[in-house]
């Protein structure tokens, strides 16, 4: 985000960027960044008095084809929101100037604040459909305010982190980076998915403010491009060598990969008399395992066995763990296209809805997508040597085996104690990970986790319906 301009021009582009600062509403956190329907019903709410607290819960109703598991990202922006919800002058003068909104509802939120609680699973957490994410708990205009931004910034990092989980899984001591910037539907998109995929497991990024922002360490090698610059692919390599001379892996690829990997080979000797050793080798191109036997080959045979291969070039989980498979001698692979944008799975079935008003239960009778009344609580329970053996859905105040999993975050908007940051976060989904079944972590064809619903839930919403039917839900 420039400091001048206060947008991103890299987001929205030049012209829309300057359209808003016109308007004094380039603000990438802005209010106004909702859906319409939202501030229509805050207005409708307000007009009949409705300001009670209203409970509203996050989760996903169903996982997507071939996810035996989810991963919990994206909270430490969700409170970053919340805590610095508000209406500036330029966007209320918008709204003013739209003609859409009373004059009542504009003074409330002009002065507008985020007041509620917040509950969630701790970012990491291993979770399964129905389970609720996050819970926000606030007088019900706020409550509702935030329901299109929260589900975007989590559906987001969830989709990324749990595609990453599963290729963290598919290829155990294997180096993963995240090459996925430039195929991100959006660089907002990119940047945090550099963050969900080191929480689950990535060992890096090559976008290079994810570093700063987030703490995830940034990696990378060269482009084509650099070799096609010069007239020598020698040259080439020996140029960037000397210019990087602590992290030298080159990109052998450009032209015929088994010749250039005998190139460095060749190379090698006089680099070492400088005193800068070739850590590795990329190949980003063509058949991806027979290269790498042919060229670990070539750099065992001239000296250069504790030099690594990396490689990139459109892979995905199932690519990664065939060649785990094999026994592929490949020690790192840049992941960009299909982790960033999650290609088999792309979205996700995410739902924000209301469970409680003004103190009665409430849920959703939808056909296909009923809701599970009420404040909930996930009990997961593990059998004797540590795995994941099965979770609760259960009340709030209920007491059950087993480990209670949502946490509050937030009291009265504010945040009740420090982040524990991204590399807690990150320890928290390899536990998981390792914890869970065999057979729920397989790729294809991933087994059904056991989700129970409580006797008391089931029977809250058993109540919720005979309220509804009787015409009693206040």
């Amino acid at each position: 985000m420039s400091a001048a301009t206060g947008s991103s021009p890299g987001t929205l582009g030049a012209e829309s960027a300057a359209r808003l600062r016109h308007h004094g509403l380039a603000r990438p956190d802005s209010l106004l960044l909702t859906d319409l329907y939202q501030l229509n019903m805050m207005q409708a709410y307000l007009d009949a008095g409705m300001t009670g607290t209203a409970v509203f819960e996050l989760f996903v109703r169903k996982l997507p084809s071939r996810r035996g598991f989810l991963v919990a990202a994206g909270l430490e922006q969700v409170v970053e929101y919340l805590e610095s919800l508000r209406l500036t002058p330029a966007e209320s003068a918008y709204l003013d100037a739209s003609g859409r909104f009373s004059e009542d509802f504009l003074a409330y939120l002009r002065n507008l604040r985020f007041t509620g609680d917040v509950h969630a699973l701790p970012e990491g957490t291993v979770f399964f459909a129905d389970e609720p994410v996050l819970r926000v708990t606030a007088p019900l205009p706020e409550a509702q305010l935030v329901e299109s931004r929260l589900l975007a910034m989590m559906q987001a990092q969830i989709l990324v982190a749990s595609k990453a989980a599963r290729m963290v899984l598919a290829a155990p001591g294997r180096t993963l980076v995240d090459f996925g910037l430039r195929r991100a539907n959006g660089t907002e998109a990119g940047l945090l998915a550099a963050r969900a995929a080191y929480i689950a497991g990535f060992d890096g990024t090559a976008t290079v403010l994810a570093e700063p922002a987030f703490g995830v360490p940034i990696r990378g090698t060269m482009a084509h491009s650099f070799i096609q610059a010069h007239a020598d692919e020698t040259e080439a390599f020996r140029r960037f060598a000397r210019s990087r001379p602590d992290s030298v892996i080159l990109l052998i690829d450009t032209y015929d990969t088994e010749a250039a990997a005998r190139k460095v080979v060749a190379l090698a000797p006089e680099l070492a008399a400088e005193g800068i050793a070739v850590r590795g080798v990329r190949l980003d191109s063509g058949d991806l395992a027979d290269h790498a036997v042919k060229v670990r080959r070539i750099l065992d045979d001239g000296g250069l066995g504790d030099a690594i291969i990396f490689a990139s070039g459109g892979l995905d989980e199932d690519a990664l763990a065939d060649f785990t498979a094999r026994g592929v001698p490949i020690d790192g692979y840049g992941i960009g296209s299909s982790l960033v944008a999650s290609s088999d799975a792309p979205t996700l079935d995410t739902a924000y809805k209301l469970q409680e008003f003004d103190g009665l239960a409430r849920r959703k009778r939808s056909e296909g997508k009923a809701t599970w009344p009420g404040r909930k609580q996930v009990f997961r329970r593990y059998d004797a040597d540590g795995r994941m053996a099965g979770d609760l859905l259960a009340l709030e105040d209920e007491m059950a085996e087993g480990e209670a999993l949502i946490r509050q975050v937030m009291r009265g908007g504010e945040r009740i104690a420090p982040f524990e940051g991204i590399v807690a976060a990150r320890e928290r989904a390899a536990r998981d990970l390792a914890r869970l079944p065999a057979d729920v972590t397989a790729l294809a064809s991933p087994g059904l986790y056991p989700v129970t619903v409580s006797p008391r839930l089931r029977a809250l919403a058993d109540d919720v319906d005979r309220r509804v039917a009787a015409g009693e839900q206040g």
